[in-house]
């Protein structure tokens, strides 16, 4: 056979391999990301979910807690704005592994795909009723059995998580994920007397850095406990790994902050 055809179809069938193993490879390499795969707890404790569960008027939550009976700490946590998401319902799942009573709270009573929908949904947002919807929430929490309880959100949850922490009711600890037009003077902040947890990117446009520095030397001048981090080089909504601002290791070394600074203040 002439040499050229041999070497013809030896590159033909080198070819067919590699298109073989890309194939093979491709649905694993472009697989989406989730908060439970990037964000899963190292317990491996049963955990009971309860779906929709009524916790003021007509919100409906998502509930997440051991399924072993015991004293544990709450956790009221708060979607970003496009409503409480299946992402928002694994985060809760991976705290109640960590050992949590968690309530992740719907200020929405929607969710949406684009952010042109949750601008709109943000624009209708009643702040005294969601006040009152995670007030809710904590009195849900008390009634499970929680004696300690701490706030989280991220993006606009993360303002409502702080919304929260100065509304007045008592809490024991906040984490504030990048909380868009968030609380930052003194007299807004005087409400709060427990450690707070701020995680923040340097290059986010939505909140300035200037204003997660009032934020910081507000806490400092109250003498509120605190912890700030500001990931250099990272924008808003960096921890979400459906984003396109998503940062992977940003967001592990994000989440063991958390996971440490939840630990020290509520357990």
């Amino acid at each position: 056979m002439d040499r050229t055809v041999i070497n013809g179809i030896i590159a033909l069938v080198i070819i067919g391999a590699g298109l073989l193993i890309w194939q093979n490879q491709r649905p694993e390499e472009t697989q989406p990301a989730t908060n439970s795969s990037m964000l899963e707890s190292k317990s491996d404790t049963e955990i009971i979910t309860e779906q929709q569960v009524t916790y003021f008027e007509e919100a409906k939550g998502y509930f997440a807690k051991p399924a072993e009976d015991g004293n544990y700490p709450g956790i009221v946590i708060v979607h970003e704005n496009r409503g409480l998401r299946q992402e928002i319902k694994d985060t809760a799942d991976q705290l109640a592994k960590a050992g949590y009573l968690v309530l992740a709270v719907d200020l929405y009573g929607q969710v949406v795909e684009t952010q042109d929908e949750a601008r709109a949904l943000s624009a209708g947002f009643n702040q005294e009723t969601g006040t009152k919807n995670m007030q809710a929430a904590v009195d849900f929490l008390k009634q499970q059995g929680a004696e300690k309880i701490g706030s989280l959100g991220w993006c606009f949850g993360g303002r409502q998580a702080l919304e929260l922490a100065i509304s007045g009711v008592p809490l024991n600890a906040t984490v504030v994920y990048y909380g868009g037009n968030m609380a930052s003077t003194v007299e807004q902040l005087r409400p709060i007397t427990w450690p707070v947890l701020g995680i923040f990117g340097d290059a986010d446009t939505v909140l300035p850095i200037e204003k997660v520095k009032e934020f910081e030397n507000s806490l400092n001048e109250l003498n509120i406990t605190n912890e700030i981090y500001i990931y250099p080089g990272v924008g808003h909504a960096f921890a979400n790994p459906s984003g396109p601002n998503y940062a992977q290791d940003e967001t592990r070394d994000a989440w063991e902050k958390t996971l440490n600074f939840l630990e020290a203040n509520l357990k």
